[in-house]
Order: structure tokens, then sequence, then C-alpha cells
């Protein structure tokens, strides 16, 4: 039949009217006006009403109980659309079979909603229009009621006058629901913080996309083509290639404009069409991107993600180095509301140009310099003072020199001596230098394609500085002492900072036309934080000693004076050395014997084995012929720091033989005056790692296990990522079960948590007899752009759970741990800011609107300005209140065993830290499973 009903016809006026573009009310069905619709019966069929389709698809065919519901559904959605207190029609289908039919009768509900079918062509926010599906294929649509346009919030507008274009330009999406979560426990303090209010008058952004017709390829020439039409737009605008942002709204719904190409003189139609009006809270993006111009515009130069000033230099002139200051700026929506970060930065270059180091690595090694060459600067970051661009050395062109020639656009031939100078000016001295090659990153085409192939860029070697520190010079002592003179900045400095970026702004007439422009303006000083003060910690000892840990949370004095929680007598145990530092040895061995007798270890004396040579071969035999079952643990003395000794101590220890090792540098023990000191925290060191207890807390949740992940990438070496998995094993906290889990180069999220967390929980059963209740997981190394996929982290813990039965099911909270944060909190004083004490929470104004989070300042500090600590709650089935969490973060930085004091994040993820540094750096493979429940990568 020509109307598709009966069995053969099945879904066929289902497919029609989806195939259908969405029409406005009046018009048309296309295929109705094109003639292509199949020719209408010769006698019109009567309608069919929702109540005999009840018959089922027995009467009529699959065909006419589809068209039925159509029917229905359109009906309903008229029905919608009319005044209050208007008769409504039914608006529901009675279903009496069929598959499928319920699952039908809801998506053509969803379309008759104006959900329709999106995908990605669909524009943000545009209204969806109800299709007008008749019964019969006639070409007149009767006149129907406006239909009611559904807005984000899910609110449909009565049926007016007004067009859908109209009420389009008022939309805005909702803003995320504020998630207040704070404590409530401790002592007040006063705080402030390096966040600037931000003040918006105007009501929020309009969001434009241009289209270009025909099409343009060129981001640029779409750039040139739109501020051609700027007298209409206004100046005042951001524009990616297709967004268009303006802080005004157009005339018109859709403003047509006319440009010529300036290349060829085509004609190119410009349609400028509304999507959306964004709320001063959803426009941080665009905020962030308006500062870095204000910065353009106080003459700073970005080098790498930040600004610096490089008329203000400050140089260390014996070293070769320069301290450029600058500003770090963020724009972020935060609970209190919209705010700028500010904090002060600094950029360390050197004066030494690429050229300086080539010559200086051929004097040191004539034969090999290339490799040498290569090896130290490929992947480097140097910058070219001519136009203060940073760039990364992807490769270094031995073949070519400054007298080759390159196209250039136009397509003639021009050496590098000649465009250097005459685009800068500058006259190249050695012509028979290398060229520096970089790479710039491959950007996206419209569509989402990316190039075959990009244009690199060579470099002179002459005019490139070296930026940054090498490992060498990070080694250097006095290198550091002297850098932190320029760049450890105290409380008060940075406030001083601050003020004088806000004054800076206000104070340039362009930079502050540019924020009244957009409506932004911002207040004169910091904000005031309100804080609490967490109550200081008892930390446990061996014999029922017991201290606090201080206002500053340092217990070294007790830590070495008092017995240890839980001692490991060193009854056999090696110490390898050299001939020349036998008397070294000789010297420590007794210290040794001395301080473990006070801290409650027995200490017998060692095997003492000496080394003929400095050879690591020698070294790797002597450890096979030494190690045996009965041995405790191995000491090694090496004369000099060296990682291949090193890394064949620890390979042979941790894999080969497993038996926890101690590796010892001949000078840390050489001085008599600070032996006693050095030799105590070696102690302290051997006992953990033979699986001691050094000192504990009183953690008051019972069947609680901690666990602690974080991630290392080796990305100079391109190998494996490491993740290291720490759980506890007891109530104390304070012994831990390891695993190691090997990933690809550069990946975060860890696969292999499922396996991790399953042994942790046996092991956890086996120590304790019974299986934990509440398991909290610290993840260390997670940043923002990585929390949407924390999830697949988290279902892999979760998973875990059904390998010990359907009736287990523990409590679990994740933790995401943020330490590189540019956030700093202050103390303020009567007339000065400083740094908070040690227990600082802020849990509120400056934290996230969307997440429960908070800070901790966890450590003390002596010189510059202490960093809080960022802690988001991403998940929790426990359901603790903030004052529990927030006190179980900063109990666990107090239990690192390798320092009496507190760290910046809990124990737990600086152990496993620790334990994915060593495999990813030093023995990169995983360890033996007779070491993971002590700490022998401290």
């Amino acid at each position: 039949m020509a109307t598709g009903f009966g069995r053969g016809g099945r879904g066929a006026a289902l497919l029609q009217a989806l195939s259908q573009p969405v029409r406005k009310p009046g018009e048309q069905n296309e295929l109705a006006a094109s003639g292509d619709a199949p020719a209408p019966a010769p006698a019109p069929a009567p309608a069919v009403s929702p109540a005999a389709i009840s018959v089922g698809r027995g009467s009529l065919g699959r065909g006419a109980f589809l068209q039925g519901v159509l029917q229905g559904a359109t009906t309903s959605n008229v029905a919608r659309g009319q005044p209050t207190g208007a008769a409504q029609p039914a608006r529901s289908v009675p279903v009496s079979g069929g598959r499928g039919v319920a699952n039908l009768q809801a998506l053509l509900q969803t379309v008759g909603r104006g959900g329709g079918i999106t995908g990605p062509t669909v524009p943000p926010l545009m209204p969806q229009v109800t299709p007008q599906i008749s019964q019969s294929t006639a070409t007149t649509p009767k006149e129907t009621p406006a239909p009611s346009v559904v807005t984000q919030s899910g609110a449909p507008s009565q049926g007016s006058s007004e067009p859908p274009s109209n009420r389009l330009s008022r939309m805005a999406l909702d803003p995320s629901p504020v998630v207040h979560k704070s404590g409530t426990s401790g002592k007040q303090i006063s705080l402030s913080g390096n966040y600037i209010r931000i003040n918006c008058r105007n009501s929020g952004v309009y969001q434009y996309h241009v289209h270009f017709s025909p099409s343009i390829d060129s981001k640029n020439m779409r750039f040139k083509l739109v501020n051609n039409v700027r007298d209409v737009i206004g100046f005042t605008k951001a524009f990616d290639g297709f967004i268009l942002y303006l802080p005004h709204r157009l005339p018109e719904q859709e403003t047509v404009l006319h440009s010529k190409r300036p290349t060829d003189g085509v004609d190119v139609t410009i349609t400028i069409r509304l999507t959306k009006v964004i709320t001063p809270e959803q426009c941080v993006a665009l905020y962030n991107i308006i500062f870095r111009r204000i910065m353009n515009i106080l003459e700073m130069v970005q080098v790498g993600r930040y600004y610096y000033n490089p008329r203000t230099p400050s140089t260390v002139p014996q070293h070769r180095l320069e301290v450029w200051p600058g500003y770090i700026t963020s724009v972020s929506q935060n609970e209190g509301g919209l705010m700028l970060l500010v904090d002060a930065s600094h950029r360390v270059l050197r004066t030494e140009t690429v050229l300086q180091l080539m010559k200086t690595t051929v004097q040191k090694n004539p034969s090999g310099f290339q490799d040498e060459c290569t090896r130290s600067l490929v992947g480097t970051i140097v910058l070219t003072r001519y136009n203060n661009k940073t760039y990364r050395i992807d490769d270094i062109l031995w073949a070519k020199t400054p007298q080759h020639t390159f196209k250039t656009s136009s397509g003639s031939e021009l050496s590098f001596v000649d465009y250097y100078s005459n685009a800068y000016h500058k006259e190249i001295s050695d012509l028979e230098q290398p060229l520096l090659l970089h790479r710039p990153k491959k950007k996206q085409l419209p569509g989402g394609k990316v190039p075959e192939k990009s244009e690199a860029i060579c470099l002179i070697p002459e005019f490139c500085y070296l930026t940054g520190l090498t490992d060498e010079l990070r080694q250097d002592f006095r290198v550091m002492k002297d850098l932190a003179s320029h760049t450890r900045v105290t409380p008060e400095q940075r406030v001083a900072t601050m003020r004088k970026f806000i004054n800076a702004v206000n104070g340039n007439p362009e930079a502050k036309k540019e924020l009244d422009n957009w409506g932004l303006s911002f207040a004169d000083n910091t904000i005031d934080i309100d804080g609490r003060l967490a109550p200081q910690e008892k930390i446990i000892f061996g014999g029922n000693f017991t201290c606090m840990a201080g206002p500053q949370a340092d217990w070294g004095r007790d830590a070495t004076r008092n017995k240890v929680l839980t001692a490991v007598d060193l009854r056999n145990w090696t110490v390898l050395f050299s001939k020349r530092d036998a008397s070294k040895a000789s010297e420590f061995i007794n210290m040794m014997q001395t301080c473990c007798r006070q801290m409650g270890i027995q200490c017998n004396k060692p095997t003492c084995c000496e080394l003929h040579d400095d050879r690591v071969d020698t070294l790797s035999r002597s450890l096979r012929d030494n190690i045996n079952p009965s041995v405790q643990c191995m000491v090694v003395i090496c004369p000099t720091s060296r990682d291949d000794k090193y890394n064949a101590i620890k390979k042979i220890c941790c894999v080969e033989m497993p038996v926890p090792s101690q590796v010892i540098i001949a000078k840390t023990i050489a001085r008599p005056d600070k032996l006693r000191s050095v030799t105590q925290k070696i102690a302290l060191q051997i006992n953990c790692k033979l699986g001691g207890e050094l000192w504990g807390l009183d953690i008051p949740m019972s069947n609680l296990m901690v666990v602690g992940i974080d991630v290392y990438h080796d990305a100079s070496r391109n190998k494996r990522s490491i993740a290291g998995f720490v759980a506890s094993t007891n109530k104390m906290c304070s012994r831990w079960y390891s695993k190691t889990v090997l990933q690809m180069p550069g990946q975060e999220l860890i696969d292999g948590l499922k396996l991790c967390l399953t042994s942790s929980i046996r092991k956890y059963h086996e120590v304790n007899h019974v299986f934990p209740e509440k398991i909290v997981v610290f993840r260390d190394g997670v940043g923002d752009g990585d929390l949407g996929y924390i999830d697949h982290e988290v279902q892999q813990l979760q998973q875990c759970f059904g390998n010990f039965g359907g009736e287990y099911s523990p409590k679990l909270s994740v933790v995401i741990v943020q330490k590189r944060i540019n956030a700093r909190i202050f103390l303020k004083n009567q007339r000065n800011f400083d740094n908070p004490p040690p227990g600082t929470i802020v849990d509120h104004t400056i934290t996230r609107r969307d997440k429960f989070d908070f800070f901790i300042v966890s450590q003390h500090v002596r010189q510059g300005t202490v960093s809080p600590t960022h802690y988001i709650c991403v998940h929790d089935s426990i359901g603790m209140k903030a004052d529990h969490l927030q006190r179980l973060s900063y109990k666990m930085t107090h239990l690192y065993y390798n320092w009496p004091g507190t760290v910046r994040v809990p124990a737990p993820c600086q152990y496993a830290h620790k334990l994915a540094y060593l495999v990813g750096q030093n023995i990169h493979k995983e360890p033996s499973a007779e070491l993971s429940d002590r700490l022998f990568f401290l």
C-alpha cells in the first residue's frame, strides 16, 4: 500500500519522518512539497486515534501502529504548547504488544519534546522544533499552536509570537551546582591568599559561529577577513578561526557581511550566527586569553607557559646565569566567585650560547663531540634574544651551515646569513657552525585533521641561549645557594609583587581599556580567608614514650634519643668498602653499634669485605659472593657517587638476590663532627628496610587501609612509565605493602590497579585476619586535565572486591593529591604577612565550585614561602565528614620514615613515589615479591 500500512511496510512512516530536517511551524514537508512523497490513496483514510491503536498490531499491522504512535506523539507535543487550561488530548499510547514498542515510544516522545537526534553537527543550545507528521500525504499542513522550546534547564517556554531566535539570545548554560563541604574543628586563624577577586559588569559574553563562503582554509586569512569587518562587529573581540566572542550583542540573530580576499580579490561572504550567551562564570578560558593579551601589552615575554620581564634581569655572573622575574596568572571560577591567581615566578637563563657549549664540548672530547652534543642539547629549550621566543631543539643538522640557502614564500633562494642580516640586523661570525632544528607541533586543521607535513625551523647556535638548569648545575650546592637569593620569595615579597602587578595593569591605559571593553575589573588587594589550625599530633615511640609534634612539626631530636616503635635487631649484616675507605668504614661500624643501642636496636659486628679495586664488576661479584639466606642487610660504602655502581647494587639486591641494601657515599661519613648524626639517620633507615617501625600515630578508624599511588615518567630515555602502589597493613599505618606496575611510556592512568589492590587486601587479611572495611586511596601525580579520566582507576579498584566473595563490599574513598600548584596561603599578622603554621586548613572561598576539595599546609619552611597541598575527593562511599578526611590526610604527612617531621604529601604517596623512582631510574624491572612487605626503597 502507498501509505505503508501492513506488515510489509513496518517503520516506513517512521523512517520517512526521521529523515526530514527539523521544520519550523508553517513549513512544508520537503517530500510532500517536492512531489517525491508516495501518492495519496484515492480516498483519504480516516485518522487513527491513539485509543484505536490499542487493539494491537494484529488488526492494522505495524505500519499503522507506528503511524498512530507518531500522531500521538505529535498531538501530545502540540498540547504542551497550548495555553494553560486548554483541553489536553491523550499523552500516551496504550501498548498491547510488539517487541521494542515501548522503546520506540520513548524515542518518539524524546523527538517530540525537542531533544531530537543530536550529533556533532547540531549547534549547541539551538531550539528543537517538533516535526509535524500528518496522517496523509496532503501538502497543506494545518495551522497549529507554536511548539514549545525546551531550554537547558528543562523548563519549556509557553508558545508565543516571539521567534525562537530572539529567545536563543537569552539562553545560557546553567552553572554547575556548588559543592560546599567544610570542617569546623580547629583553631580559627586569619589568612590571605594570592587570589584577587574579579568583578564583571556585563551579564555575559556572546558566542557566534563564523562561516566563510567560499571556504577559507588559512587561519591567518580568516583573521584578516574578520578584522576587515570590525566596523560592524566592533574592535573588542576574541576569534579562534571559527568561534567569535563579543562583549556585546549584534542587532541581528544572523549577520551577513561581505569582504574581499586580499590575495586575489575574490568576494567572500561572512555569516556570523549567534549560538549562545555565556555567563561570566563560564568564560574562564576567554578571560585567561584576555590576561595573556594584557601581558603582551605590558611588554612581558612568554617563556614556556608564563610571562617574564626581560628588561629587569638579575645576573649571577660567577655561574654565567641570569634570572628573569615574571608573573603566573590564571583566572578560575572558585567557590568564592571569579578570581585571578597571581604569583611571582622566575626563569633561569644561561648567558652561554649553544655555540659556546659546542666549542667547550669539542675541547673536552674531540673524537665523540657530535654524540655528546646531541645527547646534551636535543630536547632542551633555547631562547633567541632577537625575538625573545623559545624553541625546543629536536635535532642538530651537522651537514648544514649558515651559508646554506632556503626557499622563501616568494620562491627565491636566500641564505641564512643574508636572512638574519636583513630581518634582524644580526651578523653571523662562525660560518661553519651547524644548524639546530625545531619541529613545531602539528596543529589540527578544520575537521580534526592533522597536516601530513609541517615546516621545520632552522636556528643558529650562535644566537640561541640555553634556558633552565642542567642536572650538573642542580647538584652544585653553590649554584643553588646563589640562585636562592633571587628566587626564594617571602610571603611579604609575594604580596608586594601582586600589588605591583595590579598597579601595572591599572596604570597602563591600554591594559585598562582592554579590561574595560570586556566589562572586567579587579580588587585592589588580595582576598581574606578564614582558615583553621588543626591540633598538634601526638607521636608514639617504643617504650610507651610519646611527644607532641611541636609548632614546627619536627621531632628529629626525640626520634634519635628514644627507642623506635618496633626494632629489628641487626644480627647478621655485611659491609663492603674499598681499601682507601677502610678507616671510615671502621669508624662507621663502631658508631653504628653505639647509636643502635640508644634506639633499642641490637647491632652485632658485621662481616667486612674489602674491595681490591673500584670497578663495577668487582663490586657485583663481591655482592653475589656475600649474599646468602642468613644475611639481613648489605651495606656498601662507595668512594664517589656513580650511577652505574648504584644501579648495579640495586639490581642485584632488589631483583636477582633480594635483600635490603644501604648505599653510603664515603664523604658523608668522613667528617668526625657529623658522623653521629649521619649514622643515626642511617640506622633508622636500615631498621625501616628490615621491616621495623620508627614511630606511630593514633588512627581512630578501625579496619582502615590507606593506599598511596604515584607514577614516574622517564621521558628523557623514553622508558616505560612506572606506577608505584603502597598500602598499609596495620592499624597504626606504620607497616606497608608495595607493588609496581610497568606501563607504556608517558602513560599516567594505571591499568594494573586491580592486581595491586587484590594483593594488598590479601596481605592485610594475612596480617590482621580480617578484611579492611574502609579503604582510602591517595592518588598523586594527576593534573587537572586528567581528573575526568580518574573514573577508570576507580572502577578498577571497585571491581577487585568481587574476588573475595559477593558479600565483601568495603567502603572506598579516592583523594587526588596535587602538590605542584601555584596557590599560596599567607598568615595575616598585625602589620605584615608570614607563612602559616603546619596544620593550616582552608576548605572554602578558593576551593572549587563543583568538587569537595581543601588545602593543607603540612610543612614548616625556614626560607621562602610554604606551598600548600591540594586534596580533591573524586569518589567517596565512606561518607566521612570533612573534618575526619582532613585530619586523616594531615596525620598521614607525619608517617614518612625518611624524615622526622611532616612532608608535603601523605606518607603513602611519598613511599609510592620513592618506589616508582627506584624502579624507573635504577633497576628497570619489577622488584622481588620477597621485599614487598618492607620499605626497601627508602
